[in-house]
């Protein structure tokens, strides 16, 4: 009896479907997906990049970065340095001491830019994100730096306060609200442009 007709017609099925699929999921799903995406989200297939007002890109919106100034809101610390292609938490554990140095030399940077006491500090303006690159803070993180960005903008608190809510995202029935970093500085920067 010869059984190699059988294992050859077995191999070629297998080949054909193989190569079957390999076009359909490695080049016509991609295709198909990447150009709905590009026709159906065309600002979130770009990149959620953001521009200021004379149309100079700024960033994305789902990307934070450093804000040095103090008339800025501060995002979260990041673990990569902000940098996208680096993206990455520290992977510390919370009883490594190099993290609690990093935490308590935060929080003493806070205490004195933003005249904060050590317990009334939100976390996520001491711990980086997953990611390393987390473009929000909660809104109470924003708050907390309110008095300071309302004092070196020279605007009202109630100026500030109106700023955070419009940045706020997240505010329905999915996720903790948030608050956009770039986006604030951004609105901020409109209504009372920085000086260098």
């Amino acid at each position: 009896m010869n059984t190699s007709l059988p294992a050859r017609v077995s191999l070629l099925s297998s080949f054909r479907l193989m190569l079957v699929l390999a076009v359909l999921l490695g080049l016509i799903y991609p295709f198909v997906v990447t150009t709905l995406g590009g026709v159906l989200f065309p600002h979130q297939a770009n990149g959620s990049l953001l521009y200021d007002r004379s149309g100079n890109m700024v960033g994305s919106a789902l990307v934070g970065q450093p804000f040095a100034g103090a008339q800025y809101f501060h995002g979260r610390p990041s673990a990569a340095g902000y940098a996208p292609d680096a993206a990455a938490g520290s992977n510390l554990a919370p009883s490594n001491p190099a993290l609690h140095e990093r935490a308590m030399a935060e929080a003493r940077m806070l205490q004195t830019t933003d005249a904060l006491a050590p317990g009334s500090i939100p976390v996520d303006l001491l711990a980086a994100s997953g990611s390393g690159i987390d473009p929000h803070i909660t809104p109470a993180a924003a708050l907390a730096q309110a008095p300071r960005i309302s004092r070196e903008r020279g605007l009202p608190m109630t100026a500030v306060e109106q700023a955070i809510r419009t940045a706020t995202e997240n505010t329905g029935w999915f996720g903790e609200p948030a608050v956009n970093v770039l986006r604030l500085n951004l609105a901020l920067d409109e209504r009372s442009p920085v000086t260098e």
